[in-house]
């Protein structure tokens, strides 16, 4: 009895004697075998991540499908640039100086409504347009005295 609680032992009679020896050799062998266990589950761990590489790359017939592929892209792609080279139809010097002249008139339109907007906010701004275009961060030509091509 202990206290209010009963405790009940085995009978240790049916085990043998068990010498400090003994113990200390389990010890021992216990220690060497969690060795053991560790570098199995590490090598484990490194074949797992060994296999699931292998898993992940392409097998050789795969990679010989891929390779027939981007060989047939290829070819496609050096026929075309010899069609291009060999191609007559460039663009003329008029067609090259009318299509500048058509930028140069949608970035001048750009600018033009760029700035009638600006010129709209403007309009209510208690402050000058210097201060508002650097507290919105607009840079213009005439900052930096930038101006236009001609075509």
């Amino acid at each position: 009895m202990y206290g209010k609680q009963k405790v009940y032992f085995a009978p240790q009679d049916q085990f043998d004697m068990v010498s400090d020896a003994d113990l200390h050799s389990q010890d021992a062998k216990i220690v060497a075998l969690t060795a053991k266990v560790q570098s199995l589950q590490q090598s484990c761990r490194h074949m797992e991540a060994e296999l699931q590489e292998l898993n992940t790359a392409l097998t050789t017939p795969e990679m010989q499908k891929e390779i027939q592929e981007l060989t047939k892209e290829c070819a496609g792609y050096t026929e075309r640039l010899k069609n291009i080279k060999a191609a007559t139809n460039h663009v003329t010097p008029e067609e090259k100086k009318q299509v500048l002249r058509e930028q140069k008139y949608c970035k001048e339109k750009r600018k033009r409504m760029a700035t009638e907007l600006s010129d709209a906010i403007l309009e209510r701004y208690p402050k000058s347009k210097k201060q508002f275009f650097e507290e919105v961060g607009i840079e213009t030509d005439e900052d930096y005295r930038v101006t236009l091509p001609d075509p």
